[in-house]
């Protein structure tokens, strides 16, 4: 027990050591290393061959990243060959690095894409991606099991055909023993009797022009799934790429339309209670001013957000649900039409034959006149009674039938499918704070225009709180 009470005592006393280093040493140490680095980054130039080399690095990091990221959103995603994705991605690379490295509105244009990412524009780019997903697996699996449904009924027919074809010698059969019962009873009497009395049955012995014709049908519906599941692939996918494109070209022109604003207008964007203003206000003796308008300005920092921005999320949300919607439409048509393909495999397989039956019973006799008989007393005649019965059966379904298995809805597409949706919903309530995450990153790499914006908004805020006070004396 006291070795028990020792061992505790050395763990715990263990893992506050650890806990007193790391908020001690290690995690101030990993914060001023990040923020030197941010430092260096958001510099316009840097200040030595020190700082220089380590923009490098991390220009080189970051295209590393961004290239491989693209490389495998070209081949996975938008299915170019590989050979086109991997040129593609190293000259996107070398021309990021050579933007990154070289021009400082290019490094905050390009840190500015990252929150956007999470936006309408990534919620769009990820949208995009669903949509690939679905129509390069989950309708390709809708056509593989219609196509088995298909196969079922050209099975289906072609036996049940080729059975009833078969089934017109058994009606030969008993129209020749009829015919034979017949010639028997006219035989047997003196009168005018024909030259054959069977009956004559034209039958089709062979059906190959009955399952040429089926073929033909069968190929003719093949061609024809084909050819829609080709269109709908290369419609989807040469919109995704057009989409995508312009999904990439919209990101950067949105950040770049930003920063403008950004440089070019002090009333922009510039309603955010920054340290920068609660600097000046406190050195200036005008705290109340930032707690007065506290309705009018928002903390970047905060997780509260206004009315507005509320009202924007839930417009994103429904837009995004209604998108949700027809998605699992179509993951219902999938279970749906496997579900049918895999009972109609199931009751094929089940088919037992069906007997048929043809039954023949004859019995007459004839009414002659006195004088057209050698035998003067008899004017009534009776023929000789046929009954007989027939057997045959008709089969729909043969072990020789080419099928193919239905094909099953695939649980990680829908698991994948289901993630993302997820992290679109994450993203229209990040929205808004990636956008003022947008307006903290401007603010580092433009340290002097920030001040001039936070000398502006005290100033409208100080002028703002004199008219109050004016028109609260008079």
């Amino acid at each position: 027990m006291e070795n028990f009470q020792e061992r505790l005592g050395h763990l715990s006393a263990a893992g506050m050591r650890a806990r007193v280093y790391c908020e001690d040493l290690l995690f101030p140490k990993v914060g001023r290393t990040m923020a030197d680095l941010w430092s260096v980054y958001s510099k316009p130039v840097p200040a030595d061959g020190r700082e220089l080399w380590t923009l490098f690095l991390q220009c080189s990091c970051i295209t590393t990243v961004i290239g491989g990221l693209f490389y495998n959103w070209m081949f996975a995603s938008l299915e170019y060959s590989w050979h086109v994705a991997v040129a593609m991605a190293v000259s996107f690379s070398l021309l990021l690095l050579l933007t990154l490295f070289l021009v400082h509105p290019a490094r905050c244009v390009f840190s500015m894409i990252m929150p956007t990412l999470g936006t309408k524009q990534g919620r769009k780019l990820l949208l995009s991606t669903c949509i690939m997903i679905v129509v390069a697996n989950i309708i390709p699996n809708i056509i593989s099991n219609i196509k088995t449904i298909l196969q079922i009924i050209k099975c289906i027919s072609k036996n049940s055909s080729e059975s009833l074809l078969n089934s017109t010698a058994l009606l030969e059969t008993a129209s020749w023993e009829f015919g034979d019962a017949i010639q028997e009873t006219i035989h047997s009497i003196d009168i005018y009797r024909p030259m054959n009395g069977h009956f004559q049955v034209s039958l089709l012995k062979n059906g190959s022009l009955i399952y040429q014709q089926m073929h033909l049908a069968s190929e003719k519906i093949g061609r024809n799934f084909l050819i829609v599941e080709v269109w709908v692939k290369d419609s989807v996918r040469v919109g995704n790429k057009l989409f995508a494109g312009f999904s990439m070209f919209y990101l950067c022109f949105e950040s770049t339309w930003y920063l403008k604003n950004y440089l070019t207008s002090l009333r922009f964007d510039n309603f955010y209670i920054t340290k920068k203003l609660e600097c000046l206000a406190v050195d200036r003796k005008a705290a109340h001013l930032l707690v007065g308008s506290s309705k009018n300005l928002i903390r970047p920092t905060g997780l509260k957000l206004s009315r507005e921005e509320v009202m924007l999320c839930l417009v994103q949300a429904m837009l995004l649900t209604v998108a949700l919607m027809l998605v699992l439409v179509v993951v219902t048509i999938d279970h749906f039409v496997f579900s049918v393909a895999d009972t109609a495999v199931r009751k094929a397989a089940q088919f037992s034959m069906v007997p048929v039956t043809l039954s023949i019973k004859y019995n007459a006799k004839i009414e002659v006149l006195p004088f057209l008989l050698n035998h003067k007393i008899l004017e009534e005649l009776l023929l000789q009674n046929f009954e007989r019965t027939y057997h045959h059966y008709l089969t729909f379904s043969s072990a020789h039938c080419t099928i193919s298995p239905p094909t099953p809805p695939n649980p990680s597409v829908l698991l994948v499918v289901g993630l993302l949706f997820c992290i679109l919903y994450t993203t229209v309530f990040l929205q808004t704070y990636a956008h003022r995450l947008c307006r903290k990153i401007a603010g580092s790499f433009f340290k002097s225009w920030e001040e001039k914006r936070a000398l502006y908004l005290y100033k409208k805020l100080s002028r703002k709180h004199k008219e109050e006070q004016s028109c609260l004396r008079n």
